[in-house]
């Protein structure tokens, strides 16, 4: 049986079994077709824009410069080459007439690990941490995975270009831009040192011992204190600024592969994002990049209100990983995450929002913007911290975050807003290529649920 007599078959029997109830015939609606397809690639990687595309009829979000109605977005060769309502089209364009729909540019990750971890409990798909507490040198898109499911799950979601991020040490690596989209980690990256990540040391960590990790009665003597380890951190760019003042200098050095990893930092040319949560990791991560002249975004942010005005006077960034965790603290109300993002902005700071860092979250990143405003973050504002302040963040927005002529193709149509979970995303594009829309999730609904229609005698 062929695709058009599968789904000419399926729907005659929504039509007879529709009358039995809303819920059946909207299982049997949603799987017309899909018996051609659920034995079909999960995802398929697709060429490059071959011809111009116009996009016409849709409510355009540019975002940095308002909203357009009945709008018409042209892009060819992967970039934007006009929006508005008085556009002329190519004569050779593939016009596609998307009414009624919202087109909004892709949302932006600003901290993940999707394409270095797959699944959590199988130690060997995920290369998130590397051993040792220095490791300037490592950037994620070296290791990133161009078939991971997640991925696919992710474009669903509106995600469609990340900040993969590496993990562990004081200091982790280079978060790697990737749009996600391509067959090898080169088709796919934007900036492979995107920015250099630091994790700074608790000043309050938790003992160990007597059932903890570290086991009944470990010796907690050997462990460095705060202090030590932000000396650590200190002498660690002390070494790299001699060796940059060296190879500056034209003096004879043997080659330090991390040290010279970190002169883009160094020289303010990338960000240096700080994962820091209390307000004393935050103080003290602050004055130190001040002392170091580096371009300093704060990762985490749980107590960043505490020291807004701080952020405020020294134009600090903050990456928000989390609108939905549950309080830290006993005396914290419930709400405390989710009015977080609403409290940067009424204090003025500036911020993006993450997924939450893990690969398998990085489809929620719309959900976790979404949040923040039923907790009274303005609509808009959520949308920039999704979009164009992730952007800014790591140096990309000449590039991506909003509709403009000159960036790049990436964008979404949908039937409302990518924030709000009851919009659906129909078709997205990524430097101007029409994204095969399947992912794992989607291919397991289909397949199960034909599996059901079999078993009620519905579809062959």
């Amino acid at each position: 049986m062929n695709t058009t007599t599968q789904r000419g078959t399926m729907m005659r029997e929504i039509t007879r079994f529709g009358r039995g109830g809303p819920a059946v015939a909207f299982a049997i609606a949603l799987t017309v077709g899909m018996a051609a397809d659920a034995s079909a690639q999960v995802r398929m990687t697709v060429p490059p824009q071959s011809e111009p595309i116009a996009l016409q009829g849709a409510t355009i979000h540019t975002v940095t410069n308002g909203v357009i109605e009945n709008g018409t977005i042209v892009f060819d060769d992967g970039q934007i080459v006009a929006v508005g309502t008085d556009v002329d089209v190519p004569a050779n364009a593939r016009v596609v007439d998307v009414s009624g729909k919202h087109i909004y540019p892709g949302l932006v990750d600003a901290y993940t690990t999707v394409g270095l971890s797959e699944i959590g409990a199988v130690g060997m798909s995920n290369d998130v941490n590397e051993v040792g507490d220095f490791n300037p040198n490592v950037k994620a898109a070296l290791a990133v995975n161009a078939e991971s499911r997640h991925i696919g799950t992710s474009r669903s979601a509106g995600v469609l270009t990340s900040i993969t991020t590496p993990g562990g040490g004081l200091i982790s690596g280079m978060s790697s831009a990737l749009a996600l989209e391509g067959w090898t980690y080169e088709e796919m990256s934007l900036a492979s040192a995107a920015a250099l990540n630091v994790n700074w040391p608790n000043p309050n960590p938790r003992r160990r011992g007597f059932g903890g990790f570290g086991g009944f009665g470990q010796d907690q003597g050997d462990r460095p204190t705060y202090t030590e380890r932000v000396q650590q951190l200190k002498d660690y760019f002390a070494e790299a600024r001699a060796y940059k003042a060296a190879i500056e200098a034209g003096e004879e050095v043997r080659t330090d592969a991390r040290h010279a990893a970190m002169i883009p930092a160094l020289d303010r040319q990338i960000p240096v994002v700080v994962s820091a949560n209390s307000a004393a990791q935050i103080n003290d991560a602050i004055t130190w990049a001040q002392e170091e002249d580096l371009r300093l975004v704060i990762r985490g942010g749980a107590d960043a209100i505490h020291v807004a005005d701080r952020l405020v006077a020294e134009d600090i960034p903050v990456i928000l990983t989390s609108t939905m965790d549950a309080p830290g603290r006993d005396y914290e109300g419930y709400d405390v995450a989710y009015r977080r993002a609403a409290n940067l902005y009424e204090a003025g700071v500036k911020f993006a929002i993450s997924g939450g860092n893990s690969a398998l979250n990085t489809d929620r990143l719309g959900y976790e913007a979404g949040v923040a405003v039923a907790f009274g973050l303005p609509e808009e504002e959520a949308v920039k911290a999704v979009t164009i302040n992730a952007a800014e963040l790591m140096g990309l927005d000449e590039r991506i975050g909003s509709l403009e002529p000159g960036k790049q193709a990436t964008l979404l149509i949908t039937t409302g807003n990518p924030l709000d979970m009851t919009a659906d995303i129909e078709q997205a594009y990524i430097q101007g290529r029409e994204l095969d829309m399947n992912d794992i999730q989607k291919h397991f609904f289909e397949k199960y649920m034909l599996k059901v229609l079999q078993r009620m005698r519905i579809a062959a």
